[in-house]
């Protein structure tokens, strides 16, 4: 983080920077979360409050770390709210084991599943595995 205090507002390219995320990811995940709501000054300057960036991180751990879509990002902060993201202090723990850990075993059957399933799973890294031997193709000409 940067040297500012915690409670400062942060410009796009410093959350940018912190997140390691491009800015045009960020302005594209504006449109996709309406709960991301940076002030905007003149001359479309964004700011970012801490809560922003709280919720961005979350956002980043749930699609980079968990696997989830965009889509599935919606559902869940639909279904559980943004708080969940926000008390989310990302310590190595993705958010799928930390659901799992605060549910009661009998109740587990009835968790909407917002994994890729296997036959899907399979495609998907069958279409990789062929992308990766035609790169193989291509480097050796």
């Amino acid at each position: 983080m940067s040297s500012k205090s915690p409670e400062a507002f942060r410009t796009i390219s410093e959350v940018s920077k912190d997140l390691s995320l491009p800015q045009h990811v960020l302005r594209f995940w504006e449109t996709k979360f309406v709960q991301i709501k940076p002030i905007k000054r003149g001359g479309g300057r964004r700011y970012y409050r801490p809560e922003d960036v709280k919720l961005i991180k979350g956002i980043k751990s749930l699609l980079y770390n968990d696997g989830y879509t965009i889509r599935g990002v919606q559902k869940v902060i639909k279904e559980n709210g943004t708080k969940q993201l926000l008390k989310l202090e990302l310590d190595n723990k993705t958010f799928t084991e930390i659901k799992k850990d605060n549910i009661d075993p009998s109740s587990q059957n009835n968790m909407p599943k917002h994994v890729m399933n296997e036959t899907k799973r399979r495609k998907l890294m069958d279409v990789l595995n062929g992308l990766v031997q035609l790169r193989q193709k291509l480097e050796d000409k």
